[in-house]
């Protein structure tokens, strides 16, 4: 790959992007999205949809995913830094309930695909965190979601005390052992 750095992550598929950036006195300019280069990574989605959030400090979103539209998403922070966790939710997977975490922040550019097939998540670790994300499926409220954040059977690391600020609908997220999962 000419213009990023495709690093495999400990869960099959989910992979941590590194862009190459050009920079001068004037700023930086880098590829944060070329579908030949991601189709020569693996990355062979369709991106039909873009989000844009904004998040506070200690806020935590998710553990989010479809169960029928299962969406790919490609993530990443163009202010503050976040904590994105993927937990591989596909039952006969030999990683099913492992999770992975990565800080992605404004200044160190990363992006993280997660593929179909995983649950994901993410905690704002600045004042103000803005994140951007493509999904390969469109938004299907009828099949979203949510294993609880703190789900003991997947232990998450999460690098925060205390307990984050979660949406209603987050909160009352399921436990992995009682969740509807891919096959």
């Amino acid at each position: 790959m000419t213009n990023m750095d495709v690093i495999a992550t400990e869960l099959p598929g989910v992979l941590l992007i590194e862009p190459r950036v050009f920079g001068d006195e004037r700023g930086f300019f880098f590829e944060s999205w070329n579908a030949r280069v991601f189709e020569q990574a693996g990355i062979g989605a369709r991106l039909v949809q873009d989000n844009h959030s904004l998040s506070r400090r200690g806020i935590l979103r998710g553990l989010h995913y479809q169960i029928e539209k299962p969406q790919g998403k490609l993530i990443r922070t163009v202010s503050g830094e976040i904590f994105d966790v993927a937990v591989d939710i596909r039952g006969s997977s030999p990683t099913f309930g492992r999770w992975t975490g990565q800080r992605l922040s404004a200044e160190n550019k990363r992006m993280l695909w997660i593929p179909p097939g995983f649950a994901h998540g993410f905690l704002a670790l600045t004042e103000a965190a803005e994140v951007l994300y493509k999904v390969s499926d469109y938004w299907a409220q009828q099949y979203e979601r949510t294993i609880i954040w703190n789900d003991p059977d997947i232990g998450i690391d999460w690098p925060f005390e205390g307990v984050p600020a979660l949406s209603p609908r987050d909160a009352q997220g399921a436990r992995l052992k009682d969740a509807q999962v891919f096959p």
